[in-house]
């Protein structure tokens, strides 16, 4: 589950749903926590890049990412004038197990978040990918 825009207090969001879901789509895992999410699941390596900061899948590794979304992952969505309203509540009344955020009660929560702390410290040990 994701909103767009965020709430932001001082600021206006440049974001919408139509970005978030191109990006989550055609992104990489370095803006995309979903994607990073999913990778990780899926067992794909995960691997420092450019000044070796940012953290993304190599080219191959996105690549195939991107062709398992488009195989098996699905989107809907509904309209909210403040999404930022509805998110906790619906995260705490739904079995969300791919979020981390506002989501600790979810019995995968300790899990995932294990999982892709490890890929981050395989990335961390490995060389940055040109």
């Amino acid at each position: 589950m994701g909103i767009a825009p965020r709430h932001m207090a001082n600021r206006t969001s440049t974001q919408n749903l139509r970005k978030r879901v191109r990006y989550h789509y055609r992104g990489n895992a370095a803006g995309s926590t979903l994607r990073l999410t999913l990778g990780c699941l899926l067992g794909i390596e995960l691997r420092r890049v450019g000044s070796g900061k940012r953290m993304t899948f190599d080219r191959d590794g996105e690549a195939a990412l991107s062709r398992w979304m488009a195989d098996n992952a699905r989107v809907c969505w509904i309209e909210h004038a403040e999404p930022w309203t509805v998110e906790a509540e619906l995260i705490s009344q739904l079995d969300l197990p791919l979020n981390l955020d506002q989501n600790r009660h979810n019995p995968f929560y300790g899990r995932l978040k294990e999982l892709r702390s490890q890929a981050r410290q395989r990335a961390r040990e490995s060389a940055v990918s040109t």
